[in-house]
């Protein structure tokens, strides 16, 4: 078990319908009064990062949508210690214009940016926009050279790199990120080529909701090819959090989630999921073996069952980490309120039941 305090990060409502596609009431707004009150809220509540989304086109609940770097920048300028991690999608964005934009904002944020680098699942954006789609395995040999471009950028002058994607001559920036030696990177996916491409570039590797047993498989899995790599990760998972007074009342809320799932969204955005891993080397993607009831949270939150009582959730949570977990990613129904509430009542027990264990460990 890592002898770090777990981190934790919410997802960013930047984007309409909240985090499940269902006709449940959720007191969660996209727009900016909203959210700006919510990074004050989770900077208060020990949130270390906050997660923007990406996305182009209306589609599975998502009708409105900001774009995530300007979000990003004005989150923080909002707020006074909670890193952003801005999402991006290679194919729209050039790494040479990210890593101009993103420089900037660390300069003007004192180094609270960071990035996510994501490769893209929805092949019906791509094309609306204009953009080649690339298969599965493609789009993340495509990420792993932004990322490499990006780190490039960031760390050296007079930068030169020659790949299947991109292409750079003698090219300096300046100036360069406060943050050494660059600001971090993230990227998503459970999938091999994802778990490859993590264990050579990423600095964090996020994946889907799942069992203690099946991301404790992905995470020895990653770090050991890491280790193979002389790379180091670090690893966070997705979780859909429904803390309540009594056990009773939080899967009551889940049962309703559920009850009310908007069936067309849910299966439409299946359909496309699944289509966007089919290419892959296993044949599979993120979703290949999430359930109806999974989707109805795009990144199968469900399934990290963070949902009981503030004790269950936080030995859950302790759970995780001793098994090599670094971060949490956390979606709520209603969030200003829900995040208010964990930073009272779970994250001080979360924090002593890490004490505890640390006190045994060094006994």
């Amino acid at each position: 078990m890592s002898v770090e305090q777990l981190k934790f990060a919410y997802w960013v409502p930047n984007v309409s319908g909240g985090l499940v596609v269902s006709d449940i009431e959720q007191r969660t707004s996209w727009d900016i009064d909203y959210n700006r009150k919510l990074a004050q809220i989770a900077e208060k509540s020990g949130f270390e990062y906050a997660l923007t989304q990406i996305r182009f086109t209306a589609g599975y609940g998502a009708e409105f949508q900001h774009e995530s770097v300007a979000f990003s920048h004005a989150l923080l300028a909002a707020t006074t210690k909670i890193k952003v991690i801005a999402a991006i999608l290679p194919g729209p964005w050039d790494p040479v214009l990210a890593a101009k934009q993103l420089s900037t904002i660390d300069n003007l944020t004192e180094g609270r940016i960071a990035v996510n680098i994501v490769s893209g699942w929805f092949k019906g954006e791509f094309l609306a926009i204009g953009q080649p789609w690339l298969e599965h395995d493609e789009r993340y040999r495509r990420s792993q050279e932004f990322i490499e471009v990006l780190k490039g950028i960031w760390t050296t002058d007079s930068f030169t790199y020659q790949g299947d994607f991109y292409r750079l001559h003698d090219y300096s920036l300046k100036p360069k990120p406060l943050q050494q030696p660059h600001p971090e990177v993230f990227q998503g996916g459970s999938s091999r080529a994802a778990r490859d491409m993590a264990s050579q570039v990423s600095d964090w590797y996020f994946t889907n909701g799942n069992t203690v047993e099946g991301i404790k498989a992905q995470v020895d899995d990653i770090r050991e090819k890491a280790t193979a790599n002389n790379h180091k990760i670090k690893i966070g998972v997705n979780a859909f959090i429904i803390a309540r007074d009594t056990e009773e009342e939080a899967k009551a809320v889940l049962a309703e989630i559920i009850a009310k799932a908007n069936h067309e969204a849910v299966n439409a955005f299946g359909h496309a999921a699944k289509q966007a891993g089919a290419s892959t080397s296993e044949l599979e993607g993120n979703w290949a073996k999430s359930t109806f009831e999974d989707l109805v949270q795009y990144n199968d939150g469900f399934k990290t069952n963070l949902i009981g009582t503030p004790q269950q959730i936080a030995e859950r949570i302790v759970e995780f980490k001793a098994v090599g977990v670094d971060l949490i990613l956390s979606g709520f129904l209603h969030f200003q309120e829900e995040v208010s509430y964990f930073g009272k009542n779970v994250l001080p027990l979360v924090r002593e039941l890490e004490s505890q264990q640390k006190v045994t460990a060094t006994a």
